[in-house]
């Protein structure tokens, strides 16, 4: 089984196409619904991107920044965002939803991460 992204959205910016941020230190959260290629179904992945001079202000701030799930550019070019972001999602294959899930959740935080019943 392979993962597919069914929508691409931010919760922060309408238009990522369009978007062009204020100065050079910028983050937006990007949130990425995706589901098995072989059938319905979608679940929320969200990853932060971030400028790298917005990156370095974060580790000024302690001196350190643990960067899960964190995509860090030089700058916002939403087409080089959006393909390395569906060349990632692609290569995440399992025997299972779940295993393919646990992979895309290596970079992107997935709503049911520690989840238990």
């Amino acid at each position: 089984m392979k993962a597919v992204i069914r929508s691409l959205m931010s919760v922060d910016v309408d238009d990522l196409p369009s978007w062009a941020p204020e100065d050079d230190r910028w983050s937006l959260g990007l949130r990425i619904l995706a589901g098995p290629d072989d059938g319905p179904g979608e679940e929320s992945f969200d990853l932060t991107v971030c400028s790298l001079s917005w990156m370095t202000d974060q580790v000024r701030k302690d001196g350190v920044f643990a960067g899960r799930h964190h995509l860090i550019v030089e700058w916002y070019d939403w087409p080089l965002i959006e393909a390395h972001v569906r060349r990632r999602v692609a290569t995440c294959e399992g025997a299972d939803w779940a295993e393919v899930a646990a992979k895309i959740g290596r970079f992107a935080y997935w709503e049911f991460e520690d989840y238990v019943e």
